[in-house]
C-alpha cells in the first residue's frame, strides 16, 4: 500500500497532511509512504525528518501515479485527480455538503473517496474525528486574535495605579470550537459568556467557568443525532438573537462559532446588535466561510466598523501549522488503520466509518448531496 502525501497548494495553506511521527507508524504497518518534496517545511516538519521516518521524497509527477492512497488536507485540484489510477483512494477535507459538484472527477475518474467532514461523531471514531481537531485549533487561535486586536487586556489586574477591570467575552456556540475557544479567554482571565441552542451544551460551558446563557425555544429539538446544532425556525433563531444583542451590548469581544453542515451559517449578530457595541470591541467570526454569523462579515477580510473591528477568518487552523498538522495526521492514521491489511490496501464497506464517510466508492455509490450536484442517481 502506497501512501502519498503532496504539497499543499492552496494560497495560505501551511499544513500536511501527514507528520514524521505518522509516517514511522504508517512504515512499521507495512505501508510505504511518499511525501512530496518540501511538503511539511511550512508546519515546520524538513524533508530529513520525513526521510529518517522512512518516507521516500519524490516530486509531484512521480509521487500522485504510484499512490494506492492520497491523503491531503484540502481537496486535490483537477489535474491532481486526473493524475491517480483509478482504483486510487483520496482522504482528505474533501467539501461534499458544501461543494459537491467540485468532486466530478472523484466519479468520472472511478476513484475511492472519503470526507474526513463526514466520518460519523461516534466513540469509535473519535481518534478519526478531523473536524474536531481542527475546531480546536480554530477556537484557540480565535481568542489570541481578538486579544491582540483590542485595545484593552483581558485578565484583571490590581496596580498602583488602580484597578483593571477583566474583559467580557461572548462565545457563541458551544461546540469544540466554542469551548475552546471559552477555555482559552478564561486562562487569559476573561469573563465569559456563552450561547448555544443545544441546552445539552450548558453543563461543558459552566465546567469551563463560563456562564452559559439560555433562552426558552419553545421545547423544540435543537440537536441532530450526530450532536450537531440543527437548523431553527425563523421564530427561534430570532429569540436567541435578541438575547444575544444585549450581552454583545455589554461584551468587549465576540466569538461566533454556529455552524450548520451543508448550510449558510445562521446569523447571530444583526445589523443593531452589533452597533449596540462599543467602539474598541472586537469580533471574530468562524463561520466567516460559510456565510458568517456576523452582519457586516466579510470572508477572509478585517472590517472596522464605526471603531468596531470585525474579523472573518477563513483558515486559522493554518496559522498554527505544526500542531494543526499533527493533530490531523493522528486522524488520518487513525482512518487509514481500517483500510490497511498488513501493507495492503482493504475496504470493507460494511463498516460504519467508512461508509458513513465515503463520497463515492470506485466511482459508484455516490454520496447522495454529490449525485445531486453532478445529475446522476445515487447506486
Amino acid at each position: 500500500m502506497r501512501i502519498a502525501v503532496p504539497r499543499e497548494k492552496q494560497a495560505g495553506e501551511a499544513r500536511v497532511a501527514l507528520v514524521p511521527e505518522s509516517v514511522k507508524k504508517l512504515v512499521a504497518a507495512g505501508a510505504e509512504v511518499g511525501i512530496e518534496a518540501g511538503a511539511g517545511l511550512h508546519a515546520g516538519f524538513p524533508d530529513a525528518e520525513y526521510q529518517t521516518a522512512g518516507a521516500s521524497m519524490m516530486g509531484r509527477a512521480d509521487l500522485l501515479p504510484e499512490a494506492d492512497i492520497l491523503a491531503c488536507v484540502n481537496r486535490p485540484e483537477p489535474d491532481d485527480f486526473a493524475r491517480l489510477k483509478p482504483s486510487a483512494v483520496v482522504i482528505g477535507f474533501l467539501k461534499p455538503l458544501d461543494e459537491p459538484a467540485a468532486l466530478g472527477p472523484i466519479v468520472s475518474r472511478k476513484l475511492t473517496a472519503f470526507a474526513v467532514e463526514l466520518v460519523p461523531r461516534t466513540t469509535r471514531a473519535q481518534s478519526m474525528d478531523a473536524l474536531s481537531s481542527m475546531a480546536t485549533v480554530a477556537g484557540y487561535k480565535a481568542v489570541l486574535l481578538a486579544a491582540a486586536r483590542l485595545p484593552r487586556m483581558f485578565p484583571m489586574l490590581m496596580t498602583a495605579a488602580g484597578t483593571v477591570p477583566p474583559a467580557k467575552v461572548l462565545v457563541l456556540g458551544a461546540g469544540v470550537a466554542g469551548l475552546q475557544a471559552i477555555a482559552t479567554a478564561r486562562r487569559l482571565g476573561a469573563v465569559v459568556e456563552a450561547y448555544d441552542v443545544r441546552a445539552a451544551a450548558g453543563q461543558d460551558v459552566k465546567s469551563l467557568g463560563a456562564k452559559f446563557l439560555e433562552v426558552d425555544l419553545g421545547g423544540i429539538e435543537t440537536q441532530d443525532a450526530g450532536g450537531y446544532a440543527k437548523e431553527l425556525s425563523p421564530e427561534a433563531l430570532q429569540r436567541g438573537r435578541d438575547m444575544v444583542a444585549k450581552r454583545a451590548a455589554v461584551s468587549d469581544v465576540v466569538i461566533t462559532t454556529a455552524q450548520v453542515p451543508g448550510r449558510k451559517a445562521p446569523l447571530m449578530l444583526t445589523e443593531e446588535a452589533v452597533n449596540s457595541m462599543r467602539p474598541g470591541s472586537v469580533i471574530v467570526d468562524l463561520a466567516a466561510s460559510t456565510g458568517g454569523n456576523v452582519a457586516f462579515t466579510k470572508a477572509g477580510e478585517d472590517v472596522d466598523h464605526n471603531g468596531i473591528t470585525i474579523l472573518g477568518p477563513l483558515n486559522l487552523p493554518a496559522t498554527v501549522p505544526g500542531h494543526a498538522s499533527q493533530l490531523y495526521s493522528r486522524n488520518l492514521t487513525s482512518f487509514m488503520a481500517l483500510i490497511n491489511d498488513k501493507g495492503a490496501l482493504k475496504i470493507d464497506m460494511n463498516d460504519d466509518i467508512l461508509k458513513g464517510a465515503c463520497v463515492a466508492y470506485q466511482g459508484g455509490s455516490v454520496h447522495p448531496k454529490v449525485a445531486a450536484a453532478l445529475g446522476l442517481s445515487v447506486a
